[in-house]
């Protein structure tokens, strides 16, 4: 079993894996997006948090550049029905802590519309992590983490990818202390200032 790997990032490969190489041995990985920015922009070695998935014909290794990442990949397949290749393209979606507001908010409808996830497969998520999420985040129904997936929901909408999305909401800022509505709008105009496209919101 590996739990972590430190080595040079060695490329991507067709499949959409990376090569990880450690003093000469080249491991191929599954990573996130974001992970992959990382490494791509890395100038010496990096360190990975591993999970191993061993199937009947293969064994696939899955790094992440944090372990609250790993961990958070690891509840994802907790989920029936949810396995690594399924967390794996959650992950690419939206950072953590956005899905993690999103499962506490337990709107399976929202999740549907911004990440990109089936509503069935949505609705388990939210079904059987909203109380294992509740209690990391300490969700408590604040403007900010409706804001968050509202912002998304919109961006998705105008035709933005998530990951274009995904970006411009980390750089709208929290909007400080306004009321939901507002919030949500000087967050979206934000968004759309960083995006390039100023609008009238």
């Amino acid at each position: 079993m590996i739990g972590k790997l430190t080595g040079r990032f060695g490329g991507e490969q067709s499949d959409g894996s990376i090569i990880l190489d450690v003093r000469g041995v080249g491991y191929q990985l599954r990573v996130p997006q974001g992970s992959l920015r990382e490494l791509a922009a890395a100038a010496g070695d990096v360190t990975l948090f591993v999970h191993t998935a061993v199937r009947e014909d293969a064994i696939d290794l899955y790094g992440f550049a944090g372990e609250e990442e790993l961990s958070f990949f690891k509840l994802l397949m907790s989920v029936s029905g949810i396995g690594p290749k399924s967390a794996l393209a959650i992950l690419n979606t939206a950072d953590v802590a956005t899905l993690k507001r999103g499962i506490a908010r337990g709107d399976a409808a929202t999740l549907t519309k911004v990440f990109g996830i089936g509503k069935k497969s949505a609705e388990r998520i939210v079904v059987e992590l909203r109380e294992k999420v509740t209690l990391t985040v300490g969700y408590t129904g604040t403007a900010s983490g409706s804001s968050d997936a509202e912002v998304m929901e919109a961006l998705v909408s105008l035709g933005y990818s998530a990951q274009e999305s995904r970006e411009a909401l980390k750089r709208a800022g929290d909007g400080g202390n306004l009321p939901a509505q507002a919030l949500t709008r000087e967050r979206l105009a934000a968004a759309l200032k960083y995006l390039g496209t100023p609008q009238k919101i």
